[in-house]
């Protein structure tokens, strides 16, 4: 057995003595999106530094647990709170928790975060689909040698994101005129934020919004053949000609005005996950 498959059995046998839930939904709560566990049944929470293997989140806004329960009458299990690579793990240390989610059941997961708008018909508090997405974080979380139980050497990348949820997701939207874009993502290192000339750089190459996090997460998930949807709140705008500095509490205040929008459609997409 590897050195990786050893460690995600470790961590689940660890889950395991609390809680023998299967759950077929995995949620990634990113920074300041935490609330959406206040709409579970919770039956069960961990918290990360009593499972074998897990870093620690250091980030401000997020709690560091595993909670088990249901929404929507499905078995679901929440990440509230993820980690980055700006915090110095590995590619392999953040998205371990993903590993640990497909071996305890998850077939689907859905990974929400902060990001920046640079879509010039973007705007702070915004939501947006991911539907692609670019990666710049300059590692890659299957750089090493593969493990075949998990999945194979060249993982294809042509859907990263599942169309059938994203269209899930936009009949949700359109049911309740919530209104959500449909766009790329790019993810960089971090932690400082960007300047004018490299906003309009990522602009230039394609990408409609940019993070820290999401794209590890994603391609593990593909790798293990999970289908995925991301969506992104936008909690500043990245416009160079008009770039105004951004700080921790405004990004915060951003995503706790647009977290009940992406709470709701979190909740709806999953009451149509069959």
């Amino acid at each position: 057995m590897s050195e990786l498959l050893q460690h995600i059995d470790e961590a689940v046998a660890e889950i395991r003595k609390h809680t023998d839930a299967t759950p077929t939904i995995g949620i990634i709560l990113g920074t300041g999106l935490g609330a959406l566990v206040d709409r579970m049944e919770i039956s069960h929470t961990i918290t990360y530094q009593t499972i074998p293997h897990f870093p620690t989140s250091t980030v401000e806004s997020h709690s560091g647990r595993l909670v088990f329960g249901t929404i929507s009458g499905k078995s679901v299990m929440v990440m509230q709170g993820r980690f980055h690579q700006y915090e110095g793990y590995s590619l392999q240390q953040v998205t371990f928790p993903v590993r640990v989610m497909k071996m305890l059941g998850v077939k689907t997961l859905i990974v929400s975060n902060a990001c920046g708008g640079m879509n010039p018909l973007y705007r702070r508090g915004d939501l947006m689909l991911i539907d692609d997405h670019i990666n710049l974080l300059g590692d890659n979380p299957l750089v090493g040698p593969n493990e075949p139980a998990l999945g194979p050497r060249f993982p294809d990348m042509s859907e990263p994101y599942s169309r059938r949820l994203l269209e899930i997701a936009e009949r949700c939207a359109l049911a309740r005129a919530q209104k959500v874009h449909r766009g790329v993502y790019v993810a960089v290192t971090g932690p400082n934020l960007e300047t004018r000339a490299e906003y309009r750089f990522l602009r230039l190459i394609g990408a409609d919004v940019v993070g820290m996090s999401t794209v590890p997460e994603c391609i593990v998930a593909r790798h293990m053949h999970m289908d995925v949807l991301g969506i992104s709140i936008i909690t500043d705008e990245c416009f160079p000609d008009s770039l105004q500095p951004v700080h921790l509490e405004h990004v915060l205040e951003a995503a706790a005005k647009a977290e009940p929008i992406l709470t709701t459609l979190v909740t709806d997409v999953i009451e149509h996950i069959s």
